[in-house]
């Protein structure tokens, strides 16, 4: 069988080596991945300088490129981010204008590059708004291009106004679990799919 391979983007606030639950919540979704053939890695966002922009390439340093590299090599495309007041956080959201520059970006045959690659969202936070964030974030990677299975989300909401993070909670609840392992059995046969049989040319 193929090997497969994934890509994490973490979309912390907050720079390495500083822990994160949205990274820890990302490599959990790889560890599922990985019993279905697929290896990968997790890139943290803040880490390296991404600029503002909806280009391909914003100059001056902009490392974006090398990060989109990884993204084109990728069959599968995970956005782990924490909510903040109810949103994904801005890290994320700057990570779906600089992938808005794909939707000029077409093979040979007129598809966008991205076309056959599956993406999917890992969420974590301590107030409401899962599915929002969820629903923003996949409607965003499914209008550039990418295609999302059955179940091509996972995610923890802790007590509203708490202060217990993920990477904190210990015992992890069946219901996220059992959520992620859907999301890599499910993604990573869509992707299996689309890597044997392209969409055709519009």
């Amino acid at each position: 069988m193929t090997t497969l391979q994934a890509l994490v983007l973490g979309c912390s606030l907050k720079k390495s080596p500083a822990p994160s639950s949205s990274e820890l919540l990302g490599r959990e979704v790889l560890t599922a991945l990985a019993d279905h053939d697929t290896d990968g890695e997790v890139v943290r966002i803040v880490d390296h300088t991404v600029k503002f922009g909806v280009s391909i390439d914003e100059g001056d340093g902009d490392e974006w490129p090398a990060i989109r590299e990884k993204v084109l090599a990728a069959d599968i495309l995970v956005i782990a981010t924490p909510i903040w007041m109810g949103q994904p956080s801005s890290v994320a959201k700057l990570v779906l204008e600089r992938l808005d520059a794909e939707l000029s970006e077409k093979d040979e045959q007129g598809r966008p590059l991205v076309f056959g690659k599956v993406a999917a969202v890992a969420v974590v936070g301590n107030e409401d708004g899962a599915h929002h964030v969820t629903a923003e974030l996949l409607q965003g990677l499914n209008d550039v291009g990418f295609s999302v299975a059955a179940n091509g989300s996972t995610y923890w909401v802790g007590e509203a106004m708490g202060s217990v993070d993920y990477k904190d909670a210990g015992p992890k609840p069946d219901t996220t679990g059992s959520a992620t392992k859907a999301l890599a059995a499910n993604t990573a046969h869509l992707a299996r799919l689309l890597k044997a049989e392209q969409y055709p040319p519009s």
